[in-house]
């Protein structure tokens, strides 16, 4: 893993917990509780999010697609917008829940 990454593990058993601690994740009464289709990311969106998957930050994301910082931190906020998450452990728990990513062992 990179410097300064967390441990993926852990930070999914915290978006699960508090999504218990939360209702489960429903959201306030008059919110549609029905999440986007994995289809509306975009394809530069499903790259960025592999490298998220992967333990890039944004600025080394920037720096691999040759793009500015700003740039990666707008289609990461543009992905928990579309999945209704907010952060980065509920977007890749939701990510491998919508099938967007396959958990690889090893």
């Amino acid at each position: 893993m990179l410097n300064g990454s967390y441990d993926l593990e852990q930070a999914l058993a915290n978006a699960q917990h508090m999504d218990q601690q939360t209702g489960n994740g429903r959201l306030p009464e008059g919110r549609s509780s029905q999440k986007r289709r994995p289809e509306d990311l975009t394809p530069r969106e499903r790259e960025i999010l592999q490298l998220v998957w992967s333990g890039m930050t944004n600025r080394i994301i920037a720096d691999r697609l040759h793009i500015s910082i700003k740039t990666a931190e707008a289609h990461r906020a543009n992905m928990m917008k579309k999945l209704r998450v907010s952060n980065t452990a509920q977007l890749i728990k939701a990510a491998l829940e919508g099938g967007l990513l396959v958990s690889v062992a090893g």
